[in-house]
């Protein structure tokens, strides 16, 4: 095999991946499944650009990680081969532990999982079939290693994984707001004390302050233009509310991709990840699964199920309308009755699952969508300045913006079919 490989990425340019350790991992089943994963969950549906993968992701947090560390070593922080290896390989594998449409499903297969909590399991995984040459790795990743500077760059308030998706989604949505000066960022980091030992953290020269700033501002832009965005909540919701349905079915539930069924007719939880038959059904797990059972089902004899299906293939969402206060009980009562009313008009009614009158909530509710741009609590980020003193990032901002950015903004909704919802709650 030629010494380099290179991959032609539309948002860092060029990646050149060394033969070696990093390019048997990008090699491995597991991170080429990260291909067959969207990076936006159901975003697709909302922005036709927006078409772009895990596996994308994960090269550019690996690119970033070694322009990273290039800046760092630099700056005077001693960094050995090994351990530039082990923090790259940690980048590229953070979100290995990614189920179909990425964070819209993650608790509705396993019972209280994180995906980081199966990215650690498949590092593991993947960390016996190299002979080991995982373990420091994991140990940046579990910040149980000697110099905790390592575990900043893969996951913190700016880490490579923010700074490239910020960047990445911006791109593929064509959301101009989220545009982030990630080199501007990066040529500002260092490492304080700069011999990186065991108090080491990264931080940010004040000239990069700015940057920071408008990182940070892309952050709150993105999350309420794209993330939370009203249709995307909305393809949430009726991706989730299919899965409740077929799981509530039971048995009756029509059979469809069989990796997915396991997970849909076991309760499985968190402490069962590491068992063999789940994490090779995880593993084999991608949206395709996913799209492929919802064709299945929207043909089933199961009319709400049939009719979740058909809504999500066909982009026939429910509808999203965020509330400037909490609704009262009456309104949610009212809600209820006119969407089992519609229910029955259309023929979703009859022998059912559950006790009658509570299938209203595969179609309607309440809920909150929250965010904070800028945590103030915990690890923050520390600016050096010119005299050498770290002050904390809303220190030193010219303007209010930081201090806003830390407080959480939090939007109740209501979601219900659009002719409910057109006729006023």
């Amino acid at each position: 095999m030629a010494e380099f490989k290179i991959f032609s990425d539309p948002v860092h340019g060029f990646v050149s991946v060394a033969a070696g350790l990093l390019y048997d991992l990008i090699k491995a089943a597991e991170v080429q499944r990260l291909r067959r994963i969207r990076q936006l969950g159901v975003g697709y549906l909302v922005f036709p650009g927006a078409e772009h993968s895990r596996f994308g992701h994960a090269l550019g947090a690996m690119a970033l990680m070694r322009d990273a560390l290039h800046q760092i070593k630099e700056r005077g922080t001693p960094i050995s081969e090994k351990e530039a290896e082990a923090a790259m390989a940690a980048a590229l594998l953070h979100d290995v532990g990614h189920g179909p449409f990425s964070h819209t499903l993650e608790h509705d297969l396993i019972r209280g999982l994180r995906h980081e909590d199966m990215t650690r399991v498949i590092m593991a995984r993947l960390n016996e079939r190299v002979d080991g040459r995982l373990a420091l790795s994991m140990s940046f990743f579990d910040d149980a290693a000697a110099r905790p500077f390592f575990h900043q760059l893969i996951s913190s308030q700016l880490d490579m994984d923010r700074l490239d998706y910020l960047r990445r989604d911006a791109f593929y949505t064509g959301v101009s707001e989220g545009v982030v000066g990630v080199n501007r960022i990066i040529k500002t980091m260092q490492v304080h004390p700069l011999e990186g030992g065991p108090d080491s953290r990264v931080v940010v020269q004040s000239k990069g302050a700015y940057a920071v700033e408008a990182f940070f501002i892309a952050r709150r832009l993105m999350y309420w233009q794209v993330y939370l965005h009203e249709a995307v909540i909305a393809g949430d919701l009726l991706l989730r509310s299919a899965f409740r349905r077929a799981r509530d079915l039971g048995d009756r539930v029509p059979d469809a991709a069989s990796d997915l069924m396991f997970f849909l007719r076991n309760r499985i939880d968190r402490g069962q990840i590491e068992e063999p038959e789940v994490l090779d059904r995880y593993c084999r797990l991608d949206d395709s699964d996913v799209l492929f059972s919802l064709k299945e089902w929207y043909r089933g004899n199961d009319h709400i199920l049939a009719d979740l299906s058909r809504r999500f293939l066909d982009r026939d969402f429910l509808r999203v309308m965020f509330l400037d206060r909490e609704p009262d009980p009456d309104t949610i009562a009212r809600l209820e009755r006119a969407t089992l009313e519609w229910m029955a008009n259309r023929g979703l009614l009859g022998a059912d699952v559950r006790d009658e009158g509570t299938e209203y909530d595969y179609y309607t509710g309440f809920a909150h969508s929250s965010h904070s741009a800028y945590l103030r609590e915990g690890p923050t980020i520390a600016i050096l300045d010119k005299a050498g003193r770290l002050r904390e990032l809303s220190d030193v901002a010219d303007t209010s913006a930081i201090a806003a950015l830390s407080e959480p903004v939090t939007k109740p909704y209501v979601f219900a079919p659009k002719e409910i919802l057109a006729l006023g709650m």
